[in-house]
């Protein structure tokens, strides 16, 4: 079988992904361990019976629902390949947005801190950009801290502590910027039954309180490890910008503003605390 007929029969039989070709051409890039950019240069190119094989296992996992992340071990976030696994959830596009947030906001010199840190993506993206910065990363799941430890290792980024952290339950000192993208779906969202989330930890998707309450929870307690005028940028759903907005007023905190994701859609909302001296 060549290249590009190999890519329209996996095409065809995933037809109800909604991005068939591009999940078509990660999963054989990534059997021949070359660049996707191979399979258009060289499309009359014949596949081994063994690399054959192997791709249409990928497809068939792929039909069954698991993410293509999953497949490969790898998802690239703000140009940078991060080790993903099914203990966090795999890193979305729409998440670079708080990135970019944090960087028009944060000096390069100041410390950050990324509560539910999973891949490690948010936080090793910060400190890439800025590598002045101390940048501190949290998660209660001991898989997790693993996974972003080893990113962290693999990048070469060395401005960054992650450790084990019920929120901010081992976290010490003061910050300029809090970051967090926290569970925030509800617990009834009919969504959690459909594509990748299947396959992700409920525990990094869901809460309480028609999934404001680990929000809830960060903005009453981030007030006592900000520093005066510091920021919390929160990611959260796109239904949910007032409802967040409210919460950061409930609290005391001031110059609150949600900005959009790619899709036009509330995605982060970022405020001041100006309370501690």
């Amino acid at each position: 079988m060549r290249i590009d007929d190999a890519l329209v029969w996996a095409k065809f039989m995933l037809s109800s992904s909604d991005s068939p070709l591009l999940d078509a051409q990660v999963l054989l890039a990534f059997v021949l361990q070359k660049e996707t950019v191979y399979l258009m240069t060289w499309p009359e190119r014949d596949l081994s019976t063994e690399h054959k094989h192997a791709f249409e296992l990928l497809i068939e996992q792929r039909i069954n629902g698991v993410p293509v992340a999953h497949l490969t071990g790898m998802r690239e976030f703000w140009s940078l390949p991060l080790k993903v696994n099914d203990s966090t959830l795999i890193p979305r596009p729409d998440t670079e947005i708080l990135v970019e947030t944090a960087l028009a906001n944060c000096s390069p010199q100041g410390s950050i801190l990324d509560l539910g840190t999973g891949t490690g993506a948010i936080i090793l993206a910060l400190a890439s950009e800025l590598p002045n910065t101390n940048c501190v990363a949290v998660d209660f799941n001991e898989d997790a801290v693993k996974l972003a430890l080893e990113n962290a290792a693999t990048l070469r980024i060395n401005n960054v502590t992650i450790k084990q952290s019920n929120w901010f339950e081992n976290v010490q000192g003061q910050f300029d910027l809090i970051v967090s993208n926290p569970p925030y779906i509800d617990e009834k969202d009919k969504h959690l039954k459909q594509g990748d989330v299947r396959f992700e930890p409920l525990s990094a998707l869901v809460a309480t309180e028609n999934g404001l309450s680990d929000i809830r929870l960060i903005v009453k307690n981030a007030r006592d490890f900000l520093n005066s005028q510091g920021l919390l940028m929160i990611e959260h759903g796109f239904e949910q910008g007032y409802a967040v907005t409210e919460i950061f007023v409930a609290f005391g905190y001031e110059d609150i503003k949600t900005i959009k994701d790619y899709g036009d859609n509330d995605r982060i909302t970022i405020a001041t605390y100006k309370g501690n001296n």
